[in-house]
């Protein structure tokens, strides 16, 4: 796995982040390496974990290809270039699926090493 994969779920886990699946999409995506899926239990704390993700990645030297979605959005995606991340809000998880779409590929759910 990469740095920059380990650096996005470490930084959603510390920062309260539930459900934090990584999806390997290395055999079907041209444009990226890894989808990482995580819910957030509010809009705000989801435009919290964007920021803290983007702040992440610029403080160790990752671009920031991309932001998606707008501060009422209730799927929020940044764009890493080899990661994407997912931010959901429990009811568009439930309704979006994305693991569930893309069950085929290796998937992991991440859980902080003490």
């Amino acid at each position: 796995m990469s740095e920059l994969l380990d650096l996005v779920r470490k930084t959603l886990s510390e920062k309260q982040a539930k459900n934090i699946v990584t999806i390997d999409m290395h055999a079907v995506s041209p444009f990226t390496d890894y989808f990482v899926i995580a819910t957030a239990g509010s809009l705000r704390q989801a435009n919290a974990l964007c920021e803290y993700v983007e702040d992440a990645a610029f403080k160790n030297g990752y671009d920031v290809r991309m932001r998606e979605g707008e501060r009422e959005s209730d799927w929020m995606l940044v764009d890493l270039n080899d990661v994407i991340v997912h931010i959901f809000t429990e009811d568009a998880r439930r309704m979006y699926r994305l693991e569930a779409l893309w069950a085929d590929q290796p998937q992991e759910t991440y859980i902080e090493e003490e």
